[in-house]
């Protein structure tokens, strides 16, 4: 009976309907007016915070505390903290604890992390190495604990490698927080560029000059000619009726 109840409890997300979602209104309520959760989720205006924690408790089948206490909003990304992933993987039912395989010295470092199931096949996740943390960037940042604590490191790495190949249900697709920590700000999709970034790669537009005008043809004005009257005869008549001209 047990059994049937956690099912159909973790099968209703606060998202499922109306009622569930004033339910989940309700617990974010109580949750947001503790001290004991993490100050992101506390008070009123962060309710809503709180909802998309109980509905990631929900989805994973873990505690709504547990999981806001190991949510971490990097560079505006959620993440899980390492260890909260190791814990969900022992957790889930599906694999025996996860383990750790490390080998080799120097840059060569690596780990593997592995399990087996329930049919007791061995599963393997990818390698985490110091060569890789080294060509990706992550070994030079600044206050990196690549370079203090690379053994602890490695196995983190390697469990979220695991994670995200086996159970990436159980991780919500997220990634460790500090994976995040390691990428930055700085995009992680090569395939999805922006229309700015294709633009920067185009060869510039060859810009042909515009076509000359034609010169305008100044229009000649009618010459002015000066022409003298002729002199016009007067005919003068006098008194005796002679007329001299």
């Amino acid at each position: 009976m047990t059994t049937d109840i956690t099912t159909t409890t973790q099968s209703i997300t606060a998202f499922s309907n109306a009622a569930s979602f004033e339910s989940a209104q309700r617990m974010a309520l109580a949750l947001v007016s503790s001290n004991i959760v993490p100050e992101q989720y506390r008070g009123k205006d962060n309710i809503g915070n709180a909802i998309v924690a109980l509905e990631m408790a929900q989805r994973i089948g873990a505690s709504p505390l547990a999981v806001m206490q190991n949510l971490n909003i990097i560079h505006g990304r959620p993440s899980w903290s390492s260890t909260f992933i190791i814990a969900a993987l022992n957790s889930c039912g599906r694999f025996a604890p996860v383990r750790f395989e490390v080998t080799g010295e120097g840059d060569d470092r690596s780990c593997i992390a592995w399990t087996t199931d329930k049919t007791g096949e061995r599963l393997e996740g990818p390698p985490a190495s110091i060569a890789m943390a080294k060509a990706e960037g992550w070994f030079a940042k600044n206050g990196s604990k690549w370079k203090t604590m690379p053994e602890l490191m490695l196995r983190y790495r390697a469990a979220a490698f695991f994670g995200r190949l086996y159970a990436p249900d159980v991780l919500n697709g997220m990634h460790a927080t500090e994976e995040v920590e390691d990428i930055g700000d700085r995009p992680r999709n090569v395939t999805a560029r922006t229309e700015s970034a294709i633009l920067d790669d185009a060869p510039a537009p060859v810009i042909e000059p515009p076509a000359p005008k034609p010169a305008k043809t100044a229009k000649a004005k009618p010459a002015v000619v000066d022409i003298e009257p002729e002199p016009v005869a007067v005919q003068v008549a006098t008194d005796d009726g002679d007329i001299f001209g």
